[in-house]
């Protein structure tokens, strides 16, 4: 007998290392599946930043870029930022920029909420759905300036807008501030960007199982108790992540505040392109350094109310 079992007992080991052996390729796949797209990662977004990082600590001249450490950049940004009554340039641009992302954000959500609420739960076709979807992304087809300056005819001096309200007797002079204006600005966003609002929200929708919302029903729920205590809650991360679509859009845009401001409206972005357009790129590098850290904190600011991990 103890012939027999030790020769088993030796071959155990073996057997061990010849079933852990294939383990390990296993254990590599998820990595080298991800492998492409983190080279991806770093070679344009990671390796970016940090030049961006790294080139925002340089002097610069108006002949040159010098190549030596100095936060004389920073202290530009932030000169004289230390008197809240007299509030210095940088905190009034990024007052009028977070002016315009909570307007942005207000009216896309307004318009976006129920188009997703009608794709998702009174259209039943998934083709129609599809086919609504693409009729939402026809805009995209063409540059963002096209389709902002197609809003100059409608809201000119002498647009069609102002035309028909003459025409109409409703008023005698055309209205100024329906073109170049923070309404303009904001109309703009609204219209580019509300299809950001839309896609995260139907995801959610489309993802809420049915029976909840009969159940609500069957319990006495009105429609308004109904979407309010269960379809809203269930949306909170397309919700969040719409939201950061559009914050993290409008608060680096400059083309949409340049064209629909006429040149004569404040932002952030607009500020790094007019020192860049100066080759000032040391200034600009330190500006957008500063803006990332805000969109950054707005963000975490917004995954502390939402666990965006913990809900999808």
């Amino acid at each position: 007998m103890s012939d027999v079992a030790l020769p088993a007992l030796a071959d155990a080991p073996a057997k061990t290392e010849q079933t852990e052996t294939p383990a390990r390729p296993r254990r590599r796949l998820p990595y080298l599946q991800a492998a492409p797209m983190a080279l991806v990662f770093v070679v344009f977004l990671a390796i970016p930043l940090l030049l961006t990082l790294m080139v925002s600590f340089w002097e610069y001249n108006e002949y040159e870029i010098i190549p030596a450490f100095t936060l004389q950049n920073y202290r530009d940004v932030f000169e004289g930022c230390g008197n809240l009554a007299d509030p210095c340039t940088t905190v009034r641009t990024y007052l009028s920029t977070l002016k315009f992302c909570a307007l942005t954000l207000a009216f896309t959500l307004m318009v976006g909420f129920p188009v997703a609420y009608f794709l998702a739960f009174h259209v039943r076709s998934r083709a129609v759905q599809m086919a609504l979807f693409l009729l939402c992304t026809i805009p995209f087809w063409t540059s963002n300036v096209i389709r902002m300056i197609s809003w100059i005819p409608l809201l000119g001096r002498n647009g069609l807008v102002n035309d028909t309200l003459r025409s109409l007797g409703v008023i005698e002079r055309p209205i100024e501030g329906l073109l170049y204006s923070d309404f303009s600005v904001t109309l703009a966003f609204v219209h580019l960007y509300t299809v950001f609002m839309i896609v995260p929200i139907f995801n959610s929708m489309a993802r809420i199982d049915r029976s909840l919302i009969e159940a609500a029903y069957d319990a006495g729920a009105t429609g308004w108790q109904t979407l309010w205590s269960v379809v809203v809650p269930l949306c909170k991360p397309g919700i969040a992540i719409g939201t950061i679509f559009v914050l993290t859009l409008v608060m680096g845009d400059f083309v949409t505040v340049g064209v629909m401001g006429g040149q004569q409206i404040a932002s952030v972005g607009k500020v790094i392109q007019v020192q860049m357009s100066y080759l000032q790129f040391p200034a600009a590098a330190a500006n957008a350094v500063v803006l990332l850290a805000a969109v950054l904190m707005m963000i975490l600011g917004l995954t502390r109310v939402i666990d965006l991990r913990k809900e999808l």
